[in-house]
């Protein structure tokens, strides 16, 4: 409701100043918050009117005080210096609204948004790095499917590029397996697990001796081109690490509508299609001499390097080392580590001129194609620019029946329908900017320029880990690395920690603390709760840090009871639950089953102490509004803020209320109230970020 009257108030105050002032341009107006409750809830400055209007700031704020007449849900305004019109919402009003429920008509908006999330390669176990990727992602869905939009989920799996091609190189000419005995492998629970190892070892096989990699690009090439047993192996590996990071994922609660795969991208012509639409445009010219000589390249204008670039981030950028390996396909694409960034064959030999040349190559030399431009053509078709589709078979089935679907080349006759998008996502970290960039360069160049301005790059930084997490996940560190701040992972080299031996590992710690308090419950319940808690400091710690924060991970932290976590606002929850479970009371449902006088509940807010227990009810009116900035920004950290916030407030009001002693019996019923408003709003904000609340912690 706070963001309706927000909506409301500004344009009531626009539509008044345009009339009595016909014929004038005038600015937009802004509606602020003020820093205490005691000023307003709402504050307008008018000095942006002072110039088109020739009038002081105060005179205008007068003027729209005295004139404009009453506003649902606004009680008084005040005019305060320079030029302030500071605004009060009715309490009793907004309070009966948000206890009832009541929502504003919904705006209706059509079309069909994209978010593209975890895309992580399918050649090894899912990391750390991974989960910020789809805790980012899956929340961002969960707020646009909130605000009313309807959602398409979609993973991406690139089971053709250089990492699974080095797996298929580790099993067959480093451990030497015949496919009978791959096949026996893949059907091991941790399968992926097996493929970490065996991708490090052929980054250390390359390492050894620089001849080898002629084997990789002789598999990559085969994988590529199809039909042989080459990209069968590839096929079997990538279909069996893909089903253990959809399993891996779904312990967060995390679903997928859509796995387009780039086998289908290049065997389905999308490439072709594409390709064929950019040369008749121009987009990419053939090289005929130079380093690029035989390669299609597409020239982009000097583009100053991304700010968003932090720390070691930057070194590798600034030197030039970052722009030359997205562009040949050298980079881990789905590993957090600068480490990562690796050179391969021999454009080691480039000069610095090279380094920092503007033409990005879409087509090699030896025909082969950049993931780049596989991505121009996968987002064509997300935009329905295409005039292809993939075909459609089901891969996965989550517990509650949702299907998962993947792209084949003949699939199922009946199918949902994917693509066709009005809005795109791509939650893609920050050190892939330039392939996104060229991306959106290349759907403008083509003349889609709608389609390049809803195509959104939904970058982060990297995680790492402290030194004590690191320690306590088994991995053995220098004095050295042990005095850092932080600990790189680097999937190439084996160093990492794997998704599922971070929630195993966070499950085991939470499941310790709820044994301690509550030992009579039965092992299978204090699991349960120590699942809840673990996913839920997780997600939360993930959440918490502004998308380019470099987070460092460590245990404690996340799993405190106290400060800013997930279980701290897990436990608001539960504590506002135990009230009305020792009152006798269903929370669920006391909202319902009461009445409350409004003469009574303005009395209780505007009482001495009523500008607490307001501020506790405006922010819990706030979840709406602060999922409008988050999908504005893009900034899920906006809702982990409020929840936080929310439950602080919450515990200052219970610490300072004995609700349950509270003789006035009106005033326990509107304290009873305040708590079961504030319960169901946290309940909420908690979901939306993918936090379920155990019965007790």
């Amino acid at each position: 409701m706070y963001r309706h009257l927000e909506q409301l108030l500004a344009r009531r105050v626009s539509e008044y100043l345009q009339g009595r002032y016909p014929g004038v341009t005038l600015p937009a107006i802004v509606v602020e918050q003020p820093p205490k409750v005691e000023l307003g809830d709402f504050a307008i400055p008018l000095f942006p009117f002072a110039k088109p209007l020739r009038s002081a700031p105060l005179k205008i704020a007068e003027v729209v005080r005295t004139e404009i007449g009453p506003i649902e849900g606004i009680a008084g305004m005040q005019v305060a210096p320079p030029g302030y019109l500071n605004v009060r919402i009715d309490r009793s009003w907004l309070a009966a609204a948000l206890a009832a429920d009541q929502k504003p008509a919904a705006e209706i908006l059509a079309g069909k948004m994209l978010v593209e999330h975890s895309s992580i390669n399918p050649n090894k176990a899912a990391h750390i790095g991974h989960l910020r990727n789809a805790i980012l992602g899956d929340t961002f869905v969960r707020l646009l499917r909130y605000a009313g939009r309807e959602v398409d989920v979609q993973n991406y799996i690139d089971n053709t590029g250089v990492q699974v091609a080095d797996v298929v190189v580790g099993f067959i000419h480093i451990e030497k397996k015949s496919r009978a005995e791959i096949e026996e492998l893949a059907r091991q629970p941790r399968f992926d697990y097996y493929c970490w190892d065996v991708y490090a070892q052929a980054s250390r096989w390359y390492e050894e001796d620089k001849k080898n990699l002629t084997v990789r690009a002789a598999t990559l090439h085969a994988i590529e081109a199809g039909n042989d047993e080459t990209s069968d192996l590839a096929e079997l590996i990538s279909t069996a690490v893909l089903k253990r990071h959809l399993e891996t994922m779904d312990r967060l609660d995390i679903e997928y509508d859509f796995l387009p795969r780039e086998s289908e991208i290049l065997r389905l012509h999308f490439w072709e299609a594409a390709f064929t639409k950019l040369k008749e445009k121009g987009v990419l010219s053939y090289v005929d001499a130079g380093k690029n000589a035989g390669c299609w390249v597409m020239d982009r204008p000097n583009k100053e390097r991304d700010d968003r670039l932090e720390g070691p981030l930057r070194e590798i950028a600034e030197d030039g080392t970052l722009d030359r390996l997205v562009e040949e396909e050298e980079i881990d694409l789905d590993d957090d580590s600068p480490a990562d960034y690796e050179s391969w064959g021999d454009n080691e030999t480039a000069s610095e001129d090279d380094l920092h040349a503007n033409a990005k190559v879409i087509v090699r030399s030896n025909g082969t194609v950049g993931y780049v431009g596989k991505d121009i053509a996968y987002h064509m078709w997300k935009f329905g620019l295409l005039g292809r589709d993939f075909g459609y078979r089901k891969f996965f089935r989550y517990p509650n029946e949702h299907e998962c679907w993947i792209s084949t080349i003949d699939g199922e006759k009946d199918h949902p329908h994917f693509g066709d998008v009005v809005e795109n996502y791509n939650v893609i970290d920050v050190r892939q900017s330039e392939a996104q960039n060229t991306v959106i360069e290349a759907l403008r160049e083509l003349g889609h320029g709608e389609a390049a301005d809803h195509l959104t790059h939904f970058s982060y930084g990297m995680v790492v880990l402290t030194p004590q997490c690191a320690a306590e996940l088994g991995y053995d560190l220098t004095d050295e690395e042990k005095s850092r701040p932080w600990i790189g992972v680097s999937g190439r080299k084996g160093f990492g920690v794997k998704a599922d031996d971070l929630l195993d590992q966070l499950i085991l710690s939470a499941k310790k603390e709820v044994d301690g308090r509550h030992p009579q419950a039965g092992d299978d319940d204090r699991r349960q709760i120590a699942t809840q808690i673990a996913i839920g400091a997780l997600r939360y710690f993930m959440l918490k840090y502004t998308k380019p924060s470099v987070i460092a991970f460590d245990f404690k932290d996340a799993l405190s009871f106290e400060g800013e976590t997930g279980p701290y606002a897990q436990y608001a929850v539960v504590r506002a639950t135990s009230i009305f479970r020792k009152a006798g009371l269903e929370a669920e449902g006391f909202l319902g089953s009461i009445g409350l006088d409004a003469a009574d509940v303005a009395k209780y807010l505007s009482s001495a102490d009523a500008d607490e227990i307001w501020e506790l009810w405006l922010a819990a009116s706030k979840t709406s509004y602060v999922v409008a900035q988050c999908i504005a920004a893009t900034e899920p950290a906006y809702l982990a803020k409020h929840a936080f916030q929310l439950a602080q407030l919450f515990n200052t009001f219970y610490h300072r209320h004995p609700i349950l002693s509270e003789p006035d019996e009106k005033r326990k019923q509107f304290l009873l109230t305040t708590v079961a408003v504030v319960r169901r709003e946290l309940i909420r904000a908690l979901a939306v970020m993918g936090i379920s609340v155990p019965p007790i912690m």
